[in-house]
């Protein structure tokens, strides 16, 4: 059973930056693929990013393209999620997630999920 903690999170201007941090016990971390994960209120939680079990392979969003970078410590356990050149449409909660699966875009394939952190980007 793995455990998912994010933090992060914050209310951030436009333009601006954060750094998600998701940080796992109770596994083995380098056996996962990670994701993130975002809802906003009365949307359907969706994909922001993944990367495999080594780091070595990433895919993103075609919303976060070139905004976003996401990247792994197996040995810390973390995967982190950097965002910059933030909008107020990135305005959500977002979520960590640990797949057996390789890097995948489907919600479904995840297996644990975190709690979630909000992000708010103001205009």
């Amino acid at each position: 059973q793995v455990q998912l903690a994010e933090s992060g999170g914050g209310l951030v201007q436009a333009g601006g930056s954060l750094r998600l941090s998701c940080a796992a016990s109770g596994g083995t971390f380098s056996n996962y693929a990670m994701g993130w994960f975002r809802q906003a209120p009365g949307k359907e939680r969706e994909f922001v990013a993944a990367v495999s079990r080594s780091g070595g392979i990433k895919k993103f969003a075609n919303s976060v393209k070139g905004r976003f970078t996401i990247s792994r410590d197996n040995a810390k356990n973390t995967v982190y999620l950097q965002m910059n050149s933030l909008k107020p449409e990135d305005t959500a909660v977002y979520f960590c997630a640990a797949s057996m699966y390789p890097t995948s875009f489907e919600r479904s394939q995840y297996d644990y999920w975190g709690q979630g952190t909000q992000v708010s980007v103001s205009s």
